[in-house]
């Protein structure tokens, strides 16, 4: 029995130090493993801090002063390379940080933006560039994403949203394309009016702008050909032919180097690397429940109207088509809302209120869209966003132009009705529009109506999860093109060819009538 005790006795010595030396061990072990899990939980925090700062950042900037930085876009956006690797494979875009004179002076220095002119651009650039949100105490425009937006500040709006994009890299050589800040429309207006309208003034910062792009790593890869900047003005604005100080423009898209870079323009002009992407309208939803909102509104909507024209009369064009469609919406009578935009003091208050122009538009059926000063008109966008179908008059309005953003079958969402110049003019609006049938209407309206969110730029500080905007659309489609030159490249062609040429037919009806 003393034996049987001794034993265990002497079996029990032997547990307790198994025991005693488990339990160093372990202690050791959890040392580690909490040294190691001290140091995940610290990256961990700095990432939700980092996340958190730049969430921050956005918010903060509601309201943001002409005088915020445009620049230092691509601060935080190594952390988007960690997280969206996979998901942003070709889709990468890497934002040349560029000398502030190029797009952040611009802003600073925004009462010298439009010279010998009425007006001044500086309240149009608080909220992102958005503007000044709107006054509506009638409702008419359903939410508080409206804002009197300014239909040349496209440059700098899509510059903030970029900034938001997600697939930002800060390593050149992931992306697939290369984004340039620049805000020529800006620029280019410092001497298109006033005193100082030389050539050489309007060309000194293109020319600095290519200089500086060719000293850049980034400008092998592709000789720049997967670069692309926004223009705020249209295209034709940038390719002056002449150096004739009475010729108009600059000549940015003229130089060598530029025939290497794509432009993204309100309208596009004849050569192949202008593309054209929407006017801003003054809706800029912060997400998709105000979009979905706005449409079932607009789906709702009795229309008093068949058709209207929101515009100027251009009397130093004789006899031109735009006096061709204001005699008609006056000779119509209560078929016809005509808002009269003219250059004094009552016309600039009603057209530049977003309240009044969709309303009109509201109203309306069909929204007449002849030529502007250009080809196109803001007001295209304005009225698809108020769910009135587009009768267009030349091809050069919309359908050569936004192949990004509208329906190659335009048949679908609008009405067109071929008219070369004013002696062209032979149908009536009334007849042709009364002879569409009721349930084509309807159906154009719907297909209208399911466009808006494509023509519409979202608030910068926001992202729609679920819908893509005329940002998105824009991107991807000049994310595509590059792929198309860099996959021409692979296969031994030459990319020069075709990617600047000149198209001689975009601008007539061949095709259309």
């Amino acid at each position: 029995m003393d034996k049987a005790i001794t034993g265990r006795c002497c079996n029990s010595s032997q547990l307790w130090l198994v025991i005693l030396n488990s339990f160093l061990l372990c202690s050791i072990f959890l040392c580690f493993d909490y040294s190691a899990l001290s140091k995940t939980q610290d990256g961990l925090s700095d990432l939700v801090h980092n996340n958190e700062n730049a969430v921050t950042t956005q918010i903060a900037k509601s309201h943001v002063d002409p005088k915020a930085t445009a620049s230092g876009t691509n601060n935080t956006s190594s952390t988007l390379d960690r997280q969206h690797t996979d998901s942003c494979m070709g889709r990468y875009i890497y934002v040349h940080e560029l000398p502030s004179r190029f797009n952040r002076d611009l802003l600073e220095n925004c009462e010298s933006i439009t010279p010998g002119t009425e007006r001044n651009m500086c309240p149009y650039l608080v909220n992102w560039g958005l503007g000044p949100l709107v006054e509506d105490p009638d409702g008419i425009l359903l939410n508080q994403s409206w804002y009197s937006t300014n239909q040349f500040l496209l440059a700098v709006i899509f510059h903030y949203r970029m900034k938001n994009y997600r697939c930002l890299t800060r390593n050149s050589s992931l992306a697939s394309g290369i984004y340039v800040p620049f805000y020529p429309g800006l620029e280019v207006s410092r001497y298109l009016w006033g005193a100082n309208t030389s050539v050489r003034l309007r060309d000194q910062s293109a020319l600095d702008l290519v200089k500086w792009l060719v000293q850049q790593p980034e400008w092998g890869k592709m000789l720049g050909r997967d670069h692309f900047l926004v223009a705020g003005r249209i295209a034709w604005d940038f390719r002056r032919k002449t150096d004739d100080e009475s010729d108009w423009g600059s000549k940015l898209m003229f130089l060598p180097e530029s025939n290497n870079i794509s432009m993204l323009a309100i309208e596009s002009s004849c050569w192949n690397n202008d593309y054209a992407i929407p006017y801003p309208t003054c809706f800029h939803p912060s997400k998709e429940s105000e979009v979905l909102e706005w449409q079932n509104k607009l789906r709702s909507r009795k229309r008093q109207y068949l058709f209207s024209f929101v515009g100027a009369p251009r009397p130093d064009l004789h006899d031109s088509v735009r006096g061709k469609v204001i005699g008609e919406c006056l000779a119509s009578k209560n078929l016809c809302k005509l808002v009269e935009c003219n250059y004094g003091i009552n016309g600039a208050i009603t057209c530049n209120n977003p309240v009044n122009v969709m309303k009109s538009f509201q109203d309306s059926v069909f929204c007449l869209q002849p030529r502007g000063d250009s080809y196109t008109r803001r007001s295209i966008f304005d009225a698809i966003l108020a769910g009135c179908i587009p009768v267009f008059f030349h091809p050069g309005t919309a359908y050569v132009q936004y192949k990004w953003h509208l329906p190659k079958n335009y048949t679908k969402y609008s009405v067109f009705i071929p008219v070369r110049d004013a002696q062209d003019w032979k149908a009536g609006i009334n007849e042709t529009l009364l002879r569409i049938p009721e349930g084509r209407v309807l159906a154009m309206r719907e297909e209208v109506i399911r466009l808006i969110p494509r023509i519409v730029y979202a608030d910068p500080s926001a992202r729609l999860e679920n819908l893509e905007d005329a940002f998105d659309l824009a991107v991807e489609g000049i994310l595509e093109r590059i792929d198309g030159v860099r996959g021409a490249t692979r296969q031994g062609k030459d990319p020069s060819i075709g990617f600047a040429d000149g198209d001689d037919f975009k601008y007539t009806f061949s095709g259309y009538v």
